[in-house]
């Protein structure tokens, strides 16, 4: 498996302001002029190099963020939408036309299920759902027209890890890409490294880190990208999920500290898992042992980084689950909120938030307790002192 430091990428990059400044400029403009004519339609042709456009298609401050994000990610090229949700059904539709199919993990973010299971059937395609574990189940599900294998590298709540060689084979096999959302785990794994085609985020996560815009990006080959963006019949062009380029600029400069938050995120997510293990509650961490992943992912993570901030707790129902959140945000531990990477520890119920599209039924079935509840792990400096009250609020309620 090909490993690569992501920091030292993103680092390698050399990116100035038009002045010689060291954040790069912020370009303001819809619109971009040309000097001769003919330079215009080569533009709208793809043949004049460096050339912008119009802001839908490039926006310089936008292409800065797509190339740090592409260096990040070990990819040739990237692009920047303006929704996690934006980059997800640009390039699921992208590949997929009227009788195609498309095999997806049955445990993933709950706005990307809805979409799979209720509205992309407006256009003919249809959708399997998988235990993205199963090898065998998802090799079965695979068709002749099928054109996308698609999962998260670490499943959204369930905290499932891809086996991404082992599924880039199966997609291969059947001429699928394998499309993988990576929203948990920046710069933990780099999926393409490990057999993706194509890599999403949602950027409004860790990668901002500040939980004040939402955005999204889409990593993969110059001409896939290319492609996505294509005047005639790029999804993304035109569907138009574009990025506003001062949001670009401000997840520019926060994407040059995510190593050092990611870094805390983790050691305060493991801190916290010990000890709700060691206490006999029902967690689940992959920087734990005995996470049936655990082993799978420390071969394919990146190290320095530790093992995420995403952790979960099982207290059986969601009527216990409210109460506890309920008294953490009372008690200053964090915020009753849904989201995920900011600075302030957030937790949620799953199947009653982030989850809530995906039915019951299937939520019993994929393993998803009512109880749930998914932390995402703040950067607090005194991991100690969030965990000791957490101990209390769970001994008094369960």
């Amino acid at each position: 498996m090909n490993k690569i430091d992501p920091v030292l990428k993103l680092h390698e990059l050399k990116q100035f302001g038009e002045f010689g400044g060291v954040n790069p400029s912020i370009t303001d403009s819809a619109t971009y002029t040309f000097m001769g004519a003919q330079t215009m339609t080569d533009t709208f042709e793809g043949k004049a190099e460096g050339c912008f456009l119009y802001s839908r298609h490039w926006n310089p401050s936008n292409k800065y963020l797509s190339d740090a994000l592409a260096a990040m990610e070990g990819t040739e090229a990237g692009w920047v939408t303006a929704s996690g949700m934006g980059a997800i059904t640009c390039a699921l539709l992208h590949e997929v036309s009227a009788g195609d199919h498309i095999v997806s993990s049955v445990t993933t973010y709950g706005g990307t299920f809805a979409f799979l299971k209720n509205y992309i059937k407006k256009f003919n395609v249809e959708v399997t759902f998988v235990n993205i574990s199963d090898l065998d189940e998802v090799a079965k599900a695979m068709r002749p027209n099928t054109k996308v294998l698609y999962t998260e590298s670490l499943s959204n709540p369930l905290l499932q890890f891809a086996n991404l060689p082992e599924l880039k084979k199966i997609a291969q096999k059947s001429g699928a890409k394998l499309i993988v959302d990576n929203t948990f785990t920046p710069m933990i794994i780099s999926p393409y490294q490990h057999g993706a085609d194509v890599v999403v985020y949602s950027l409004t996560k860790f990668v901002n880190g500040k939980n004040d815009c939402v955005a999204g990006a889409i990593c993969g080959t110059a001409d896939y990208i290319n492609s996505l963006i294509n005047v005639n019949d790029g999804t993304a062009m035109l569907l138009g999920p574009v990025l506003d380029p001062l949001r670009s600029s401000s997840i520019l400069k926060n994407l040059y500290t995510l190593h050092i938050r990611m870094q805390q995120h983790s050691k305060n997510a493991l801190y916290l898992s010990q000890q709700l293990q060691e206490k006999g509650y029902k967690v689940k961490y992959t920087g734990l042992p005995n996470h049936p992943d655990y082993k799978l992912f420390t071969s394919m993570m990146n190290k320095g980084f530790g093992y995420g901030g995403i952790l979960t707790i099982d207290v059986k129902s969601a009527k216990v689950a409210s109460a506890i959140m309920e008294e953490m945000q009372d008690r200053g531990v964090g915020y009753l909120a849904v989201s995920l990477g900011y600075f302030r520890t957030l937790f949620s119920n799953s199947g009653k938030s982030t989850s809530s599209e995906i039915p019951e039924d299937i939520q019993k079935e994929m393993g998803m307790s009512e109880g749930l509840i998914r932390f995402s792990m703040g950067l607090d400096n005194d991991i100690e002192r969030t965990t000791a009250i957490i101990m209390e609020i769970l001994k008094k309620h369960l």
